[in-house]
């Protein structure tokens, strides 16, 4: 025996056949094969821990430089000559020339990098002197208005010309690195070997008599319109009298022979307070509006588009109290109107049409923001010629660049305080560079760069209060056919419209996933769940690009056209099903014993299309009494009260009350009498209990929905609105299609892999299967469904080409089901093609990727602790 025991510990026993050693030491290559294992998982995890920290610190790279300010590249200070009072100043978009006009018509341009004198010319005004000049917002179109009445109009800009690298003239001297000039011209090395040649272009017209008294003018604008074979020219006129002129002129030029046909429209303005002392005067691009402001802040608004008969439409003051109105200007596009005080506040005003506005034309002028304040006057205001920016100056020579949109001081400059009142100031055509001259011949100049002004974490998450808008919002529109436009970025209606495409597709996935796992799981014939369960993962595989062209192609017509149909669908397959249950409960044993496996399957999906059978056929019906036989227009508020629809809602939680009423009344007394009764009967009798309770519940909805309606309430305006065909309903159907087979399959692994111990326990102690599977093999497996609900939510909240083709692609903040929306993937897969790299709206795409990178880790870290939760529970059972 000892004899045995030792062979037994040598790893050695005896057989038949003899002696035989048995080896118990682990083989080299499988130690070696797990070591490699070990080492390749633990690298792979690790690399993959790298990629997502590297994709998160790549878009954030890419993010960051919004949020960075600009930065001050050049400052130039120079004296220029003729030292003469100004009239007007200009500039090239290249920053190459800068243009000096006078207001005896002198012409000069001198070189913005070093001062060097250049070209000058001098306009024939008869030997008079300008007393009022306006221009375009493109400063080349420039009007000059004479002490005779007169008004000369001029075109003075910089002509640009692309030379071969051969034609630059013999003897030009260099300027700097890039510029070289032969007196007249600037030549500037460009890529290509190439030349751009900028030189000055100027000419007058000769006068127009505007004042009929010879009155001298004291203030103009002046803006051109129209096409190349209609242009239109409009100008505002004020003379020293007090009488201010609106006059248009409209030109025909013949295509074929060229001769030009001028028509002249001029009406006068109604009469101004005797006495006012015009400090400004400002015409709108379509010569609709016209403002004349005095040096008190008051501003007389006159609506214009009436050309003969034109009216005063509002008088608005800008600054109430002792501030005195200093400098008044347009932003770019005409929407927003700049003022600043004598004690340096900046205002912006919007010309809006509330309602009860209590004005002429129905628009009034509203306070929008507050810009940052000066600590001296305001005494010079330029806009930019692109986008929202401005410049302000004030008397102590602060130079502010300023952002409308994002309500941000961009760069604060300095120069000498001022010692005239002749001094201009301009935004350079790229927003690039400003420009200050004084009557004196001093040059301020500065180039920055400063590429995305309208940035703010406020502009992206927060309200704000665009032009033309009644109020502050939150609006994602990132493009428009011209310059005018006011970008909008905020990402809070594309966080919005994932968050509703995720829960309204998770409604719809989430219950069918759950419980067909659950079906699958605890109740199907194993034979069936061999198949079933590979054709549900099949479903995976099917690209959402069709499910998407389907949705919009398909599926959003027939959904339309048969909405009410779809809708009672809802209510319309459960009682189905339900009414099935009950009726096979009511069954024969012997007969449900034949029927049960395949028959049984194939019964459900009879019972299915029963019910959508029924939707169909009822749908009229439906839709002619709860929706007074038109449900689009009743959800757009044109027809019927809110009342038959509260009802439907309200159905389900008065059944769920009447329900938890029962149960807690008479259901324990209910539930010994029916175990008294037959297989047969019992059925029957709760089935007639739950038809009672559903009438009893239709009932309390009634009068909830009636109540509710009675004091005013109504549903329209909210998750039900205006039916638009690509909705979010079909989106719902569509997106849970294609999240259901990940819910589904991961639900049915997490029940199969409860141990069947405690499905046996359950079923000894007397629970039903049903019961078994709800209350004990679902808390178990809990942990494993929630995360298979999570990786469901998060494909839900990824997914693109389906939004994008079935969802409408409108960024709005509006839970309507029956309206569209745009999500974080789908806005980039849309406007990414179209973005310039590393523009605003190119780095904007990428803040949206790394806003739903971050959305989709706080998910899924809030989601492993939940799960972590439902883990040790299970333990514990």
């Amino acid at each position: 025996m000892a004899s045995d025991a030792n062979d037994a510990s040598n790893g050695t026993g005896k057989t038949a056949i003899g002696t035989v050693r048995r080896r118990k030491a682990t083989s080299a290559s499988v130690l070696v094969t797990d070591k490699i294992a070990d080492w390749g998982i633990t690298i792979g995890g690790l690399m993959v821990i790298v990629a997502v920290f590297g994709i998160m610190i790549f878009l954030a790279q890419v993010v960051v430089p919004l949020f960075q300010g600009g930065d001050l590249e050049t400052t130039r200070s120079y004296s220029v000559t003729p030292p003469k009072p100004l009239a007007w100043t200009s500039v090239d978009e290249y920053q190459t020339i800068g243009i000096r006009i006078t207001a005896d018509g002198q012409v000069s341009t001198f070189h913005l990098d070093t001062g060097t004198a250049l070209d000058s010319v001098t306009l024939d005004f008869g030997g008079a002197v300008a007393t009022a000049v306006g221009a375009t917002d493109k400063r080349n179109n420039i009007a000059f208005g004479f002490d005779d009445g007169t008004v000369r109009f001029a075109v003075i800009e910089p002509k640009v010309e692309i030379l071969t690298g051969d034609s630059l003239p013999v003897g030009a001297r260099e300027l700097n690195d890039r510029d070289l000039t032969d007196g007249t011209a600037v030549y500037s090395r460009i890529p290509g070997n190439q030349l751009r040649r900028i030189s000055l272009g100027a000419r007058v017209d000769e006068p127009q008599t505007i004042s009929e008294a010879g009155e001298a003018i004291i203030a103009i604008d002046y803006r051109t319109g129209g096409t190349v074979e209609r242009p239109t020219r409009s100008f505002v006129t004020i003379d020293a009298s007090g009488v201010a002129r609106i006059s248009r002129t409209e030109t025909q030029i013949n295509l074929l022979t060229r001769k030009a046909t001028t028509r002249v429209l001029s009406s006068t303005l109604p009469e101004l307070p005797a006495g006012m002392q015009v400090t400004n005067v400002l015409l709108t691009g379509q010569a609709d509006q016209v403002y004349v402001a005095n040096e008190t802040g008051d501003i007389y608004r006159y609506d214009t588009r009436d050309f003969a008969a034109p009216r005063l439409a509002e008088k608005f003051d800008a600054f109430p109290g002792e501030q005195r109105l200093t400098v008044m200007g347009f932003l770019n596009g005409e929407q927003g109107l700049i003022a600043g005080g004598s004690e340096g506040a900046v205002r912006v005003f919007y010309r809006l049409q509330p309602e009860n506005a209590g004005t002429e034309d129905g628009y009034k002028l509203i306070l929008i923001r507050e810009l940052e304040a000066h600590d001296a006057p305001v005494v010079n205001f330029a806009s930019s010629q692109r986008n929202k920016s401005l410049v302000t100056m004030d008397l102590n020579g602060n130079v502010w660049l300023r952002h409308n949109t994002s309500n941000q001081t961009l760069l604060k400059l300095k120069r000498e305080p001022l010692s005239d009142e002749g001094t201009q100031m301009l935004l350079a055509p790229r927003n690039d560079a400003v420009l200050v001259a004084d009557a004196g011949g001093q040059v301020n100049f500065w180039s920055f760069y400063v590429p995305h002004p309208e940035v703010t974490a406020q502009t992206i998450f927060g309200k704000v209060w665009y032009e033309g808008y009644l109020e502050p919002t939150y609006t994602w529109q990132s493009s428009s056919g011209t310059d005018v436009f006011e970008p909008k970025f905020s990402l809070t209606p594309l966080i919005f419209g994932t968050l509703k495409a995720t829960v309204y597709s998770l409604i719809f996935a989430i219950p069918i996933a759950l419980l067909g796992a659950i079906y699958t799981s605890e109740f199907l014939h194993s034979r069936i769940r061999s198949t079933v369960k590979p054709v549900m993962e099949m479903m995976e595989s099917l690209p959402t690009v069709v499910l998407g062209f389907i949705a919009a192609l398909l599926l959003a017509p027939i959904v339309e056209t048969w909405i009410a149909a779809v809708l009672l669908a809802f209510g319309a397959l459960p009682l189905s099903l339900m009414l099935a249950a009950y009726l096979w409960q009511a069954l024969p044993y012997q007969w449900k014993l034949r029927l049960d496996g395949i028959p049984k399957f194939c019964l459900m999906f009879v019972t299915v299309a029963f019910g959508c059978y029924i939707a169909y056929a009822a749908g009229p019906l439906f839709e002619n009494v709860f929706f007074y036989g038109d449900l689009k227009a009743w959800t757009n508020g044109d027809i019927g009260s809110g009342l038959p629809f509260l009802f439907l809602v309200l159905l389900p939680l008065s059944f769920l009350g009447v329900s938890y009423v029962f149960a807690r009344t008479i259901g324990t007394s209910y539930r010994l009498a029916l175990r008294e009764m037959s297989q047969s009967q019992a059925p029957l009798v709760d089935l007639a209990r739950w038809v009672a309770m559903l009438l009893a519940s239709c009932l309390v909805s009634y009068i909830l929905a009636a109540a509710l309606t009675a004091i005013g309430y109504d549903p329209r305006g909210g998750v039900v609105d205006t039916y638009v065909q690509r909705n979010a309903l079909v989106v719902g159907f569509v997106m849970g299609f294609a999240v259901i087979p990940n819910i589904y399959t991961l639900a049915e692994d997490a029940l199969n892999a409860v141990p069947s111990s405690l499905r046996a326990a359950s079923l000894a102690a007397g629970a039903t299967p049903w019961q078994t599977a709800m209350w004990v093999v679902l808390p178990t497996a809990m942990s494993g469904v929630f995360a298979a609900v999570m990786i469901g939510m998060g494909r839900a909240v990824g997914e693109t080409m389906i939004v994008v083709m079935a969802a409408g692609n409108t960024p709005i903040l509006d839970w309507n089901i029956f309206n569209g929306l745009r999500t974080l993937s789908a806005n980039i897969a849309v406007e990414l093609p179209e973005a310039v790299q590393f523009s605003t709206l190119y780095r904007m795409l990428f803040l949206a990727a790394l806003t739903l990178f971050a959305m989709t880790f706080v998910i899924n870290t809030v989601a492993e602790i939940i799960r972590q939760r439902f883990r040790k529970r299970a333990f514990q059972l």
